[in-house]
């Protein structure tokens, strides 16, 4: 079943996420990695948010140990998110 993940990064900038996705190897405007299916960031009044959805709770949990957390810690990111799953009862795409 489709998740819905909000990660809410009190602090973080935005230099910070575009550093995130450049060690991930993704591009602004490209392809999710494998297991998400959307994603979008936006700058708060206390950091930044992001917004995915994943094909599972399982790819996203995977995918933000292996990936997310490493790199968030490596551009000085030293809180974890504020994490909200929600199940997805339907989503659209462009295709």
């Amino acid at each position: 079943m489709a998740v819905g993940v909000v990660l809410e990064f009190d602090g973080a900038t935005l230099d910070q996420y575009d550093e995130i996705i450049k060690k991930m190897g993704l591009k602004p405007k490209g392809k999710t990695p494998p297991g998400a299916l959307f994603h979008w960031v936006a700058k708060t009044d206390a950091g930044m948010l992001v917004t995915d959805v994943w094909e599972t709770k399982e790819h996203f949990e995977k995918y933000s140990q292996e990936k997310i957390g490493p790199f968030s810690a490596e551009v000085g990111i030293t809180a974890p998110p504020k994490v909200t799953f929600y199940e997805v009862h339907n989503y659209l795409t462009a295709g």
